[in-house]
């Protein structure tokens, strides 16, 4: 087996052994293994119906890093492939996986065994497989295997080892497959919505909006988020969760900081400002907003749910502002198919519409002036969210 010196591994804290205090002046050596051993699943009747199964489960021998097997921490991830080539990974952040071959679940543990839900791996076999709805599919002899690994404390990987593949017939299902959703951040604060801090959405905290075509990870989310409205000067925040403060944005002596917890709130002059968040490269903006307000007046909105009327008036949000509020929102309950715009309730001087993009719990849109109604595809009650500077609307199943 290969052999790598582990003293400096040791020094730099990426690995853990549980060792005597007679060994302490011994200089381990950490190995590199050939193979360990994942043990066959017993499978009832020898076919696993991955629409009935919630999870099947492994188990398997752990590698030698060690000439003296002394315990070491490793992390194991199940692979999985329709053809067991294990050639080519497929990543889900590229636009080609045709030459992919097999998935790397993002599920790991540290343990030798572990379960694995049955629809993880109908959505592997749909990523590398590309199944059209609707098509029948028949029993397929999929394999999965094991790959270990000793993480550093920067999550390099050392002494990677894969098991045996092992081979299961699977009857898979066709599942919808989508990136995901944008990572969500939220404003809160003495200038946002009701001004008190609280944790309902749109009353006391407000989302952000995804940065229109911004092309966000799609296995991650991250990407830039924005909001463009008045700020009163009395001082905001940014955090991504609803309840929890683990993730927070605020001010510090040199500029914006993320995840301080003795940062002040970030308090502007009174006017309008744009705030940009980039969850990728972790970098905060506030900037002035110095173009003319497309408009500053009641918004309604409507459609074919109300004949086109103007009989629901949307509420404004950041209250706290007064005149100068410019998010709006109501609660609709719309059929599949209802065609949906933004309005000013009476001459149609200012009207919104335009497409959606599909969410995980709804979608969202960039209208434009005079645009398309906005069709609804998935019948629900929905949260709807609209700016009228930016032309963002959002509608949230509930």
């Amino acid at each position: 087996m290969k052999k790598i010196s582990l003293l400096s591994f040791l020094l730099a804290g990426m690995l853990t052994f549980s060792a005597c205090d007679s060994d302490r002046d011994s200089n381990p050596t950490l190995l590199t293994p050939k193979k360990f051993t994942l043990n066959t699943p017993v499978v009832e009747a020898g076919l696993i119906d991955l629409s009935r199964t919630e999870s099947i489960p492994l188990s398997w021998s752990q590698p030698q890093y060690t000439e003296d097997n002394a315990p070491v921490v490793a992390t194991y991830s199940v692979q999985i492939s329709p053809n067991g080539t294990f050639t080519t990974e497929f990543d889900a952040a590229a636009d080609d996986n045709s030459g992919a071959d097999f998935v790397t679940l993002d599920e790991t543990t540290t343990d030798c065994q572990t379960v694995v839900a049955g629809a993880n791996i109908a959505k592997a076999l749909q990523q590398l497989c590309d199944w059209e709805e609707g098509v029948t599919l028949d029993k397929l002899a999929m394999s999965l295997r094991l790959k270990s690994a000793v993480l550093d404390a920067g999550m390099n990987e050392y002494g990677v080892v894969y098991s045996n593949a092992v081979s299961l017939n699977v009857l898979p299902y066709y599942v919808e497959l989508k990136d995901a959703d944008p990572l969500w951040w939220h404003l809160i604060g003495g200038d946002i919505s009701d001004g008190s801090w609280g944790s309902e959405v749109p009353v006391s905290i407000f989302p952000m909006q995804p940065q229109k075509d911004y092309d966000f990870d799609k296995k991650t989310g991250e990407g830039e988020l924005t909001w463009t409205g008045y700020l009163a000067g009395n001082g905001f925040k940014l955090k991504r969760t609803l309840d929890g403060w683990d993730d927070q944005w605020g001010a510090g002596d040199a500029g914006y900081v993320e995840n301080d917890g003795g940062s002040a709130n970030i308090t502007m002059n009174p006017g309008y400002y744009t705030v940009t968040l980039n969850t990728a490269s972790h970098t905060l903006s506030v900037e002035a907003y110095t173009e003319t307000l497309p408009y500053n007046g009641q918004v309604y909105v409507t459609g074919s749910f109300n004949g086109w009327s103007a009989e629901n008036p949307m509420t404004a949000v950041h209250t706290v502002a007064g005149e100068n509020n410019h998010d709006w929102y109501a609660t609709l309950t719309l059929e599949a198919g209802a065609e949906v715009k933004f309005y000013d309730g009476d001459s149609w001087s200012f009207n919104i519409g335009g497409a959606l993009n599909k969410l995980s719990d709804g979608a969202y849109g960039y209208g434009t002036q005079g645009g398309d109604n906005i069709v609804i595809e998935e019948a629900g009650t929905y949260l709807v969210i609209f700016n009228d500077i930016t032309g963002y609307y959002r509608f949230i199943l509930q």
